[in-house]
């Protein structure tokens, strides 16, 4: 690196990279994204990354010069009011879905909960298409890179589905039914709990409003930053705090819809499933798809099998198989399987996401892919 211009040398290997960001900080989270450290940064004669970054940005002849401002509002996305109505909408469909199954019965009750849990899904689907929850204003080399697999959220629809049915059903069953399918009645042979399902989807507009925040955080935070290691300490702190804001906000749902609805319902693994999603989100936008995919499938299986495990054990000679769910659920209740299982598939996140959110190429509005979460 002693001999001629290092550093136009590296612009030549990043040339694509330097023509589209349009500002520094794209190129800084760039070079992170292919290896380049502060102390690599020390060897182009620069004290950080940043200021190498800063550099390349004044010496490149950049495509968007004819239009500045065209990168930047691209990135904006829609307005807060637009996302904002969006992320009320799965909270408006549920309540009112489950005012009409409050006043049908019957058969009637059935299509009508059918009816309604299809509209809160495509309720669901429309919040996170736009606004801090979705992965607009990135650009990526594939066309389905940074969207969430189907598999993922399939399992986070099953998890949620579990909220609603799972409990009623594991009870039910240690107590030697169910005899018949879910009514909705609250107090039913196979009791439907609507009080996870409604403090879920109000809480989209606090998730949106605690993803706005983060993202809003770490772009402060990065423009402040004079190095990686600096980004990534004050980086993890503002997720954290995010986390345990969304966390109090979904505990305070949960327990306002239990007594609205006149339900027993236990606010923590409401929160833990919401913290689960939430941060399932989160690394899913900024383009870690595999481990929430991996810790969605994970949570689902053990709330599957805890089901299975209780029916399992009623053929001769299989009681035991039905001992570790029995076990847990006379000391904690049913509650405390969604809760263990979702609490810690949330802290496996946590830590994953505290490591992979840490990173300046993480927050970059265009350019190339972040390191595999692999």
């Amino acid at each position: 690196m002693s001999g001629g211009d290092p550093v136009k040398a590296l612009m030549a290997r990043h040339r694509e990279l330097c023509e589209r960001a349009v500002d520094p900080l794209e190129i800084a989270a760039g070079l992170e994204a292919h290896g380049v450290t502060d102390r690599t940064a020390a060897r182009f004669r620069h004290r950080d990354v940043f200021s190498l970054a800063e550099e390349m940005y004044a010496r490149a002849a950049r495509t968007d010069e004819e239009d500045p401002a065209a990168g930047p509002a691209a990135a904006q996305g829609p307005a807060p009011a637009r996302w904002a109505l969006r992320a009320l909408l799965p909270g408006a469909l549920c309540v009112a879905v489950v005012a009409a199954l409050r006043w049908t019965g019957g058969e009637l009750r059935l299509v009508v909960g059918a009816l309604g849990m299809a509209a809160v899904a495509a309720g669901v689907r429309l919040a996170l298409g736009r606004g801090p929850l979705s992965s607009e204003g990135r650009s990526v080399p594939g066309p389905h890179d940074w969207r969430t697999p189907p598999g993922a959220r399939a399992w986070a629809y099953l998890l949620v589905g579990y909220a609603l049915l799972g409990d009623g059903l594991l009870h039910a069953g240690l107590m030697g039914g169910p005899d018949d399918l879910p009514d909705g009645a609250p107090y039913g042979d196979w009791p439907i709990t609507l009080a996870p399902l409604l403090a879920l989807t109000l809480s989209c507009v606090p998730a949106a409003l605690s993803a706005r925040l983060f993202r809003s955080g770490v772009g402060r935070k990065l423009t402040g930053s004079r190095g990686l290691e600096e980004f990534a300490a004050t980086a993890r702190p503002l997720l954290l705090g995010v986390v345990a804001v969304h966390l109090a906000a979904v505990s305070g749902l949960s327990v306002l819809c239990a007594v609205v609805l006149d339900e027993h319902s236990t606010p923590a693994a409401t929160a833990a499933l919401g913290a689960l999603l939430l941060i399932a989100r989160l690394l899913t936008v900024h383009g870690f798809t595999h481990a929430p995919a991996v810790v969605l499938r994970a949570v689902g299986w053990v709330e599957i099998a805890s089901v299975c495990l209780v029916f399992a054990g009623r053929l001769p000679g299989c009681d035991l198989l039905a001992e570790p769910v029995e076990t847990v659920v006379s000391v904690w209740g049913e509650h405390a399987v969604p809760l263990i299982a979702c609490g810690a598939g949330a802290l496996v996140l946590l830590v994953h996401a505290c490591r992979r959110l840490a990173l300046a190429s993480a927050h970059a509005p265009a350019g190339p892919r972040p390191p595999s979460d692999r």
